[in-house]
């Protein structure tokens, strides 16, 4: 067996393979213990893709993902690290976002906040997300921002 470069890896193709199954993962009901640790890992697996072939929205994107597996999973510390981050590379490269990932870094940290036990803080971090949105110029992006923001 011989090793692959991983300059031949094809990083965008793995990245989104890996965000998908996150999300089918986090989709369920009902995980057995195999699949939570599949979930985390697909996760972390594909935000490190992203890291090597993606874009700063990409980055942004793949810790807000994590973020959300960790609060699904009732774990506050890292999903309250991952939306850190996400809201990190949100300021760091505004013009390379689309107008939704900036409110949805503020849902992230919102919700991490949330499970964290923080409820006034992750009330506030609803406010700038909805005030956020007012400029999505897409009407299905932030109906699902509200949606999203709904759940917290």
């Amino acid at each position: 067996m011989t090793d692959t470069p991983v300059e031949a890896v094809d990083h965008r193709r793995l990245g989104v393979d890996l965000f998908n199954r996150t999300w089918t993962l986090m989709d369920r009901q009902q995980r057995t213990v195999e699949e939570t640790d599949e979930m985390i890992h697909c996760a972390h697996a594909s935000a490190y893709h992203w890291m090597r072939a993606g874009t700063a929205a990409n980055r942004a994107r793949s810790e807000w993902q994590c973020s959300r597996v960790y609060t699904v999973l009732g774990r506050p510390e890292p999903a309250l690290h991952h939306a850190r981050r996400c809201l990190e590379i949100c300021e760091a490269s505004p013009e390379a976002l689309e107008d939704w990932d900036l409110p949805f870094a503020y849902e992230a940290l919102a919700r991490a906040h949330a499970v964290a036990g923080d409820a006034e803080e992750a009330a506030r971090l609803v406010a700038t997300a909805r005030e956020l949105a007012e400029r999505v110029a897409d009407p299905e992006e932030r109906e699902l921002l509200e949606t999203n923001l709904a759940t917290i």
